[in-house]
């Protein structure tokens, strides 16, 4: 799909105007977001982001329409790891719901920069060496499977090698009531429970990307595309995670869809290139994705509230 430079500028120009406008206008006071509100936030994000696919329909066509939607969802899907993240680290570090939205905003800050470098390195990568389709894809179905059979992670991050580190390096202050990222204090600058969210925020979610991006890069390697539907989707990850942060663990097969979803992505990447290569006429269409990534999530959250019900009634029966 060939895009003009100054497509690529109005599309970050666009970017940097909402990010301004989240943190200085909409966000300018320190108050917890209500259901309401990051629920209409969210529903904005996702409709222009199908707006945004509807253009692509119109100027580029229907093929290259659906593998932005394919590559939005796919990346959105795989984004709810990040909210369980969010979860944890502010119930572990105490942060008050109020301050958690200037954190978040400053973690995908950071996460767009992340993830645009990512892709641009992967898909010149793909570009020069088409064999590491294969290493992605092998790479996405042991990631799927051990993630579908692994046990429950240790939810204690005070033995997270991340925070262990951070609390040998940086002078840190333990005090949360002032959302201040770094504080001064007798003439010595301390690191607070603020910045150490942050940093544990952002370095979870470059651990994510190792996964996401060889995903979206199996929908299709156009930059443009795969760049765009990264940014749409993490773009509303903050309104979403304050719309589902008191239902999400609820979903609990969510993580089993995911886990399916990358194993297929990785399977359809291993399937579709041996078919380039062996000349097979059987090829996994991104159609063909579409469906089975919506599928796969309304299955697990469609059983996950069949199942919590269930088991809310035998409660209150006893």
């Amino acid at each position: 799909m060939e895009v003009s430079l100054w497509i690529w500028v109005a599309f970050f120009a666009f970017v940097v105007v909402m990010l301004a406008l989240d943190l200085g206008v909409f966000n300018k006071e320190n108050v917890t977001p209500t259901f309401k509100n990051s629920l209409l936030m969210t529903g904005i994000w996702v409709g222009l982001a199908f707006v945004f696919a509807v253009g692509i329909w119109l100027f580029a066509g229907a093929n290259h329409a659906i593998d932005f939607v394919t590559g939005y969802l796919l990346e959105e899907s795989l984004s709810v790891d990040n909210l369980f993240i969010f979860i944890l680290v502010f119930s572990f570090f105490g942060i008050a719901s109020k301050y958690q939205h200037r954190i978040l905003f400053w973690g995908v800050f950071g996460a767009l920069v992340m993830r645009v470098l990512f892709i641009l390195g992967g898909a010149a990568l793909l570009h020069r060496f088409e064999w590491l389709m294969y290493i992605f894809g092998i790479f996405l179905v042991y990631t799927g499977l051990k993630m579908l059979f692994e046990k429950e992670a240790n939810q204690n991050l005070d033995d997270s090698p991340i925070i262990k580190w951070l609390r040998k390096v940086l002078p840190i202050k333990d005090d949360v009531t002032e959302p201040h990222f770094i504080v001064k204090e007798n003439g010595k600058r301390y690191a607070t429970q603020f910045l150490i969210a942050l940093i544990f925020i952002e370095a979870s979610d470059l651990l994510f990307a190792v996964d996401s991006i060889p995903a979206v890069l199996a929908v299709t390697t156009d930059t443009f595309i795969v760049v765009t539907s990264n940014i749409f989707a993490i773009m509303g990850l903050r309104s979403l995670y304050f719309a589902l942060s008191k239902l999400l663990p609820m979903f609990r097969y969510i993580k089993y869809a995911l886990a399916i979803v990358l194993a297929f992505i990785g399977a359809k990447m291993l399937i579709n290139e041996g078919g380039n290569m062996f000349g097979w006429s059987f090829e996994i269409s991104n159609m063909a994705s579409l469906i089975v990534i919506v599928s796969l999530l309304v299955v697990a959250i469609a059983a996950s509230i069949i199942v919590a019900r269930v088991q809310a009634r035998r409660e209150f029966k006893k």
